[in-house]
């Protein structure tokens, strides 16, 4: 397969045409200055949290490769990508799964490292529909590592979820916590599919680590020990501050925030809240929400990590004694939120104050597969990778109001 008939700029022109084009021999590349980038694969790339985190991958000195079938995005997103970066963006359209497609970006890209945003992430959908999001999440994932074995690359960012744990602990004074803190085994227990297949996703992960499948010269002669970090975050809200992206769903919300503001806008008439009898001070779920600026940032610290720990430099990169190691591969897992819930009256008030007016909403059942309170234990995030979450409730709710007030109808 040529890659060249598959890779665009943001300016829907081939990648052929550009600095970093894809029809370069090495020898080219390197008078281009192309030779010397990071290529970092996107998987996603387009979607709201990848969207963003291209972003700071670009900020950060490296070069992102989009690949997104557009099954929940939109092309545009990478135009404007290119319009508050100021730089040019590679984009394939295809499926994260289609090893073909794969194989000609490797084999075109001196790709380094991986970041795996894309699947199928709708909680509800997931309980009626649980083998749609079995056979694609997990195939994704599979395809993807085979290919990083064949090309010898290590460094894998994957996408996780806080859906993972079975978050109804009960404290000493006979309360719900719903703190989620990584390694204790009992509160790892999806109570949906979704979250199951991202377990299932870790788990492969963690077998890929333990196993032979990534030693140099037994499957693969260029295959080098892997480094896989799944990040289990909470739930990003928020829009980067130009407003030109921002979540940006097909067709009705299935996240709370993108329906507050379409509901603020006028697009939808008012909004459900999914529950009001939980053990929470206001009956409402509590969750945590994350800036996806702080969340593009976690990314791009995770990948550094990697990088540090290939590297060798282990006193700038320490490894958490949950790790899994096994003759130079590595498997771990990071929280990344605030470390604090809000319920979702909370959020509706946020909002209120941000749009400085009135969000209609009327109270339904409980929605399958929820849980009554969810927050992440940052502690471990905070001491290996570096990483704090800067940003509050009400700056999340103003960031993405203004997203959506820029683009009432959402990106066209």
């Amino acid at each position: 397969m040529e890659i060249s008939n598959l890779v665009s700029t943001t300016n829907n022109t081939p990648i052929a045409n550009t600095p970093a084009a894809s029809s370069l021999t090495v020898s080219e590349a390197t008078k281009n200055g192309t030779l010397g980038a990071k290529y970092i694969l996107v998987t996603g790339g387009c979607g709201f949290i990848g969207s963003h985190t291209t972003i700071e991958l670009i900020n950060s000195g490296y070069t992102p490769i989009i690949l997104d079938n557009l099954s929940n995005s939109k092309p545009e997103v990478v135009e404007r990508i290119k319009k508050i970066t100021k730089k040019d963006v590679m984009f394939v359209k295809g499926d994260a799964s289609n090893k073909k497609i794969l194989t000609a970006i490797f084999e075109k890209f001196p790709i380094t490292g991986v970041i795996h945003f894309a699947g199928y992430k709708a909680v509800g959908e997931s309980c009626e529909t649980p083998l749609k999001y079995y056979s694609n999440n997990l195939s994704t994932t599979t395809a993807i590592l085979e290919t990083m074995q064949k090309f010898g690359v290590q460094n894998l960012v994957f996408s996780s979820s806080a859906t993972v744990y079975y978050a109804e602990a009960i404290s000493p004074n006979g309360q719900v916590t719903g703190e989620c803190i990584e390694g204790i085994t009992p509160t790892v227990r999806p109570t949906n599919p979704y979250g199951t297949t991202k377990l299932i996703q870790e788990w492969i992960l963690e077998d890929a680590a333990r196993g032979i499948d990534f030693y140099p010269g037994i499957t693969s002669e260029k295959a080098r020990p892997l480094r896989a970090i799944a990040l289990r975050y909470f739930n990003p809200i928020g829009a980067h501050k130009s407003g030109f992206i921002g979540e940006d769903p097909n067709g009705i919300p299935n996240n709370l925030v993108p329906y507050i503001t379409q509901v603020a806008i006028g697009r939808l008439q008012q909004l459900t809240v999914n529950g009001a009898d939980y053990p929470t001070v206001d009956g409402t779920a509590i969750r945590d929400y994350i800036h996806v600026l702080d969340l593009a940032i976690a990314h791009v610290k995770t990948l550094q990590y990697l990088e540090n720990v290939d590297t060798g430099a282990m006193d700038s990169s320490p490894i958490s004694p949950n790790a899994i190691r096994n003759n130079g591969t590595l498997f771990d897992y990071f929280n990344i939120g605030t470390g604090t819930g809000s319920t979702v009256m909370q959020v509706i008030s946020a909002f209120m104050a941000a749009t400085n007016g009135d969000i209609p909403y009327v109270v339904g059942p409980r929605r399958a597969g929820d849980s009554a309170v969810t927050y992440a234990n940052t502690t471990k995030a905070q001491q290996y990778l570096n990483f704090k979450a800067t940003y509050g409730l009400a700056e999340m709710a103003v960031d993405s109001w203004n997203w959506q007030k820029l683009n009432p109808l959402g990106i066209e």
